[in-house]
C-alpha cells in the first residue's frame, strides 16, 4: 500500500511538473532535392519555411505584388486570349544569396502556353531576398500562387 502511495505521488509530480514545464519546439519543413540544382549553396539544407514560426522568413521577391500582377496581365498569351480564366502556382528554390536557382509550375492554370509564360517571366524576377532560418540565411522554396479571369490577375 506505501509503495502504491509513492508510485501515486511520483506520478502526480510528474504531471505537475509536465505542465509546468513549457517546450519550446519549432517546426521546421526540410525538402528533399532529388536532384542536381546549380546554384544551391547545400542541397542538403533546403527549407519551405513558414513566417509564423520563431526564426523563419521567408525569401522576399523585390518586386512588389502589384507589379508582379501587372506584368502577368501583359504577357502575350493574355493579350490574345482576354477570357482566358485559370488559376496556378508557380514553386521557386532560392538560394541563401538571393539568387533564383530553379522556377517551375507548381499546379498548372490548366493551359501551358500560359504557364510557361509564366516561368519566363517570373524567371527575370532575379533580385531576391533569401530566406533565413534563425538569422542564417538558408536556401529555401517559395511559392507565388496567380488567379486569371477575364485577362486579369486577382489577388490570391
Amino acid at each position: 500500500m506505501i509503495d502504491d502511495m509513492k508510485t501515486i505521488r511520483l506520478i502526480l509530480l510528474g504531471i505537475l511538473f509536465s505542465f509546468s514545464y513549457q517546450v519550446n519546439a519549432q517546426f521546421v519543413a526540410k525538402v528533399e532535392v532529388k536532384e542536381h540544382i546549380e546554384g544551391l549553396c547545400d542541397s542538403t539544407e533546403v527549407y519551405a519555411l513558414f513566417p509564423g514560426f520563431t526564426g523563419q522568413e521567408e525569401a522576399k521577391c523585390t518586386v512588389t505584388e502589384d507589379s508582379m500582377r501587372s506584368a502577368i496581365e501583359q504577357l502575350e498569351f493574355l493579350q490574345a486570349n482576354p477570357k482566358f480564366k485559370g488559376e496556378g502556382m508557380a514553386q521557386f528554390i532560392v538560394n541563401c544569396k538571393g539568387e533564383v536557382v530553379k522556377c517551375d509550375i507548381d499546379n498548372s492554370s490548366g493551359d501551358t502556353e500560359f504557364d510557361r509564360q509564366i516561368v519566363e517571366l517570373l524567371k527575370t524576377y532575379t533580385q531576391w531576398q533569401p530566406g533565413k532560418l534563425n538569422d542564417k540565411k538558408v536556401d529555401s522554396i517559395q511559392f507565388v500562387s496567380f488567379k486569371v479571369a477575364k485577362g486579369k490577375v486577382k489577388p490570391r
